[in-house]
């Protein structure tokens, strides 16, 4: 199906054909077209046309009102001001957009007009160690921004850039040579004693590592190996690789996240590049020698001591920086999987080598015109006492057991309600873990992403505020509502006349499309939380202003049930987008 105007769209473009014919000299103009408080819309193009053509712009508003016809869509436009349109939409034209809409799978949103490919680099733990609160924000953000765009009809490449090359193998590898069964393991073995044991042996090799300076030695040559490709090192280092993805699938399961094998690239799959990379920089001259590093410098980016502070991409003696790994990512993601767009969701500390590397890019020619480079550089998850979050005995927090929590906590809830909902044990865990990880995922998401945020699962798990629960409940509210309505459905009725609750409610139903829209262009999330904030907010409103299956006419209470059920869909929809589950029953 075809997608479905707004109001607004439909209303400003009725608005713009009235000024094209008032004033056929100025040809097409912009309405400026916004919500008002003093009714539906109100319009406020004709006081820059005035001011151009030198003309009183109440006396122009008239003329434009002139133009508009009434009935269908417009049921008063009022003057107002200094030459303002205050516009009133029928209730006939909300009920019909959208009955539109609900005969539509995408709720009437079009796909985007011009639809790229996107490369986006999220999800990035480190092999061999445990994911903690700083993994929660790029893996939560970045899964809802692929959603959201794959929505839109973008192509989403995914690139997970995992921590799995380094110095520190080295000395890992090493120790599970001389102690060979470190990794053994018998049967299926779950995402915790995965992490157990390579815990216990980054431990005991970091130990060794620090005491015994003849296997600090053979780690370090050991290093050598893995760079030059030696066959037996690269198959142990590929144990470590593959003992860690057992333990990330785990954690990013009890997420709610998917990633799949083959959107992880670590550092490692970039390896064969980097030599050409800092060849390719030096000969073209975008990167010079500086005490025996290769280096690109730049006029506005300068050190404490007020030098300027290049980006190092080969250091003096030898060994590749990140510069050269994500300077090669991009050459890939450009060259081989044309990308128009590379987003990363990266650490807003991170910020400064991001505006580093996308420049020497585009002096590079890597990123070219119509290719553009995005930093989602995000805040810091805070504990409640504002600092950065941490257990009490100064560590930073495991993600597992973060979770964990959120899903204990919210369990607790469900089951204090479940009594009056018949839920069975099973029903109890699975609407708990919905819940729970839903609460964590939300406040992550109802936060600009550039902010820190504070971590308080009290507040979280509230059926209260601005909360993925208060979300969840609103849509199980109206399921509750369409099972008890028996043989009534919902069914539009375009005749009838709206009460205030419901003329909001439809007004804030119809403005979805457009969320999204704004939402995707901006890559905001929290934009879209906001706007199901709202949409709850005004059918908790509805919900107390209008009684649905006591209505007083069949034809109200089918309305009502349309307006509940669309609001339903909605809500779906955009907490799918957020990659929130929606329980039928809570």
């Amino acid at each position: 199906m075809a997608s479905v105007p707004s109001l607004a769209s439909s209303l400003d473009r009725r608005i713009a054909d009235a000024l094209s014919a008032a004033l056929p000299e100025v040809g097409t103009a912009d309405p400026l077209l916004r919500r008002s408080d003093r009714a539906d819309f109100q319009a406020n193009g004709m006081l820059a046309l005035a001011k151009k053509l030198k003309g009183n712009p109440r006396e122009l508003a008239a003329k434009v009102v002139e133009q508009l016809p009434a009935g269908d869509l417009i049921k008063d436009v009022e003057v107002s001001g200094p030459g303002f349109l205050n516009i009133t939409i029928t209730d006939e034209a909300i009920v019909k957009t959208l009955a539109e809409r609900a005969a539509d799978d995408r709720l009437g949103v079009p796909f985007a007009e011009h639809p790229g490919t996107t490369v986006i680099d999220y999800a990035q733990p480190n092999v061999a160690k445990e994911m903690h609160v700083g993994h929660l924000r790029n893996s939560v953000i970045g899964d809802a921004v692929v959603r959201i765009l794959e929505f839109s009809g973008e192509k989403v490449v995914r690139r997970h850039h995992i921590g799995d090359w380094g110095t520190q193998f080295g000395m890992l590898i090493q120790y599970l040579i001389e102690h060979p069964h470190e990794l053994d393991h018998e049967g299926e073995v779950s995402g915790e004693e995965a992490m157990s044991s390579l815990n216990r042996l980054y431990k005991a090799s970091r130990t060794l590592f620090d005491s015994d300076e003849e296997f600090k030695a053979r780690a370090r040559r050991r290093v050598v190996d893995l760079q030059a490709g030696d066959e037996e090192t690269l198959a142990l280092w590929q144990r470590f690789v593959d003992e860690s993805k057992i333990y990330f699938y785990s954690v990013f399961d009890k997420l709610d996240v998917e990633i799949r094998d083959e959107d992880i690239v670590g550092e490692s799959g970039y390896n064969d590049m980097l030599a050409e990379t800092c060849r390719l920089l030096e000969e073209s001259g975008v990167a010079v020698r500086s005490n025996g590093a290769l280096c690109v410098f730049f006029d506005d980016v300068k050190g404490p001591d007020g030098k300027p502070s290049p980006l190092i991409v080969q250091k003096s003696d030898g060994g590749f920086g990140y510069a050269a790994t994500d300077l090669s990512a991009i050459r890939d993601r450009v060259g081989n999987l044309k990308a128009d767009t590379l987003l990363y969701v990266v650490d807003a500390r991170q910020s400064l080598h991001f505006k580093m590397v996308f420049e020497t890019a585009r002096r590079a020619g890597w990123l070219p015109e119509g290719v553009k480079a995005v930093q989602l550089g995000f805040g810091t998850v805070l504990g409640k006492d504002g600092k950065p979050f941490k257990t009490r005995e100064g560590e930073t927090v495991r993600l597992v057991d973060l979770l964990d929590e959120a899903v204990d906590r919210a369990t607790a809830v469900v089951r204090e309600k479940s009594e009056k909902l018949g839920l069975t044990e099973e029903q109890i865990i699975e609407r708990g873990a919905q819940v729970g990880i839903g609460a964590v995922k939300y406040a992550d998401l109802s936060t600009s992403v550039s902010r820190d945020y504070k971590f308080d699962l009290d507040q979280m798990v509230s059926l209260n505020g601005d909360t993925s629960v208060y979300l969840q409940y609103a849509y199980a509210r109206i399921q509750s509502i369409l099972r008890k309505a028996g043989e009534a459905r919902p069914v539009a009725h375009p005749e009838l006349a709206l009460a205030a609750a419901e003329r909001a409610l439809g007004m804030h139903l119809d403005q979805f499309g457009e969320n999204l829209a704004e939402v995707t262009a901006s890559y905001e999330p929290h934009k879209l939380a906001g706007y199901l904030y709202q949409l709850a907010s005004q059918l908790t409103t509805f919900y107390a202003e209008c009684p649905v299956l006591k209505a007083d006419t069949p034809q109200q209470v089918e309305n009502r049930l349309f307006l509940c059920d669309l609001t339903a869909r909605t809500l779906r929809q955009g907490m799918s987008l957020l990659g929130i589950r929606t329980p039928e029953q809570l």
